[in-house]
């Protein structure tokens, strides 16, 4: 019997980080606590730009597009965001998107399956995702199980399980 195995990726759904931005700029347009300030919410290049007139709006519409991203069932630890800066007369703040397994949180997870996983269990990396294979299935799901149990910086899907 060959080996079962799965992929461990951390991908980004773009068209729902995109929803997510669009709903949170037509709240920070409609919102009396926004009305008549230069606040705004947009896409750029790799990331989310957001300004506002004070530190503590930039702030408050974070927390909307978090909302939003939630609802729209997108982890936030895909979001990198920095402090406000000021820049003008206007606070700026740049969140970035995490895309991807760093090499550092492969090797953590790599380990976390040795130490803790089912015996005969194997962890490859491939660039950035991860394929564990093992020759019992119950032992992957025990796997899937155990990394969703820790709280790791990184968001995990586990993909082409066979």
């Amino acid at each position: 019997m060959a080996d079962s195995s799965f992929d461990i990726v951390s991908k980004l759904d773009r068209q729902e980080v995109d929803n997510a931005v669009n709903q949170a700029a037509k709240e920070v347009a409609t919102r009396f606590d926004f009305r008549n300030v230069d606040a705004g919410i947009k896409r750029s290049g790799d990331g989310i730009e957001i300004q506002a007139n004070t530190e503590e709006r930039a702030n408050a519409i974070l927390d909307v597009l978090k909302e939003k991203l939630v609802k729209r069932g997108v982890s936030l630890k895909v979001l990198d965001a920095g402090e406000p800066k000021l820049s003008g007369k206007v606070y700026k703040l740049h969140v970035g998107l995490k895309e991807g397994i760093s090499q550092e949180n492969a090797k953590k997870i790599s380990k976390i399956i040795r130490e803790e996983g089912p015996k005969g269990v194997r962890a490859q990396i491939q660039g950035d995702e991860l394929r564990v294979s093992s020759k019992k299935k119950d032992d992957l799901q025990k796997v899937i199980a155990l990394l969703k149990s820790k709280d790791l910086d990184v968001a995990l899907q586990f993909v082409n399980y066979r």
